[in-house]
């Protein structure tokens, strides 16, 4: 493989894909937006092995930007419930990808990954992803504060927002009964959170059917993956840390 310049390769791991794409450090499209379906109960080999195979005829990179559905600690994920937790959890995937694709690794969280294509880097920002679970991501000023797993707070009695608004839910709910869990979820974020502005990412809102508050907007879930770019851009910190091969 030979060097390139500057160019980011954008991994954004799903609960029901794996996505991919290469940027130059400006954002433009150097390798076309990619897909393959996530491994059922994906442990760390079976996700390695999907994203060899994704990146495995992509353009040369020198830098790779990851997006996890779970909790993640400077590079180490702590949670994936949509994947397998156990296989998952105190897995330093950061060093795993550096080591297999040799180049330098930032992973976040997916919805922290989607919220720096989404923000305009004012105020108290937050971006929620409806996909096959429910994540959330806050940015101050256009910095990414320490991620919240508020997927996993109770809601009913059994059930955490991931439970109670995910893609299981919305499948078994139907549409209408769904979108009026949204509205109460909505509803509680604007009162909890007091964001200056909330972005709403992720397959599933191609199903909302209400009128959204002012400060409020629904993004295309593609243009999420464009994250990665901005957060190489960021000097590290706790929340953001640079794993090297």
């Amino acid at each position: 493989m030979k060097e390139s310049s500057n160019n980011i390769l954008v991994i954004d791991i799903g609960g029901s894909h794996v996505k991919a794409t290469i940027l130059t450090n400006k954002g433009k499209v150097v390798q076309d937006y990619q897909k393959v379906e996530t491994p059922a109960k994906a442990n760390p080999k079976s996700l390695m092995t999907a994203i060899k195979t994704l990146v495995k005829k992509f353009p040369a990179f020198d830098k790779i930007a990851v997006g996890f559905p779970g909790f993640i600690k400077q590079g180490v994920v702590f949670t994936a419930p949509n994947l397998d937790s156990k296989a998952f959890k105190k897995f330093n995937l950061s060093k795993a990808i550096a080591k297999e694709l040799k180049k330098p690794v930032r992973l976040v969280n997916d919805a922290d990954l989607q919220g720096f294509a989404l923000i305009k880097g004012k105020g108290l920002e937050m971006v929620i992803t409806l996909g096959t679970g429910f994540g959330t991501a806050l940015f101050m000023d256009g910095n990414l504060l320490p991620h919240l797993e508020l997927a996993h707070l109770p809601v009913v009695k059994g059930q955490d927002y991931d439970d109670f608004i995910g893609d299981a839910a919305l499948k078994k709910d139907g549409e209408k009964k769904w979108n009026k869990k949204l509205q109460e979820v909505l509803n509680t974020f604007d009162t909890v959170v007091n964001y200056d502005h909330l972005y709403l990412s992720g397959g599933n809102t191609r199903y909302i059917n209400f009128k959204l508050g002012t400060n409020v907007s629904v993004e295309n879930n593609r243009e999420g993956i464009k994250g990665g770019v901005k957060l190489w851009k960021i000097k590290e910190s706790y929340s953001v840390k640079t794993v090297n091969p």
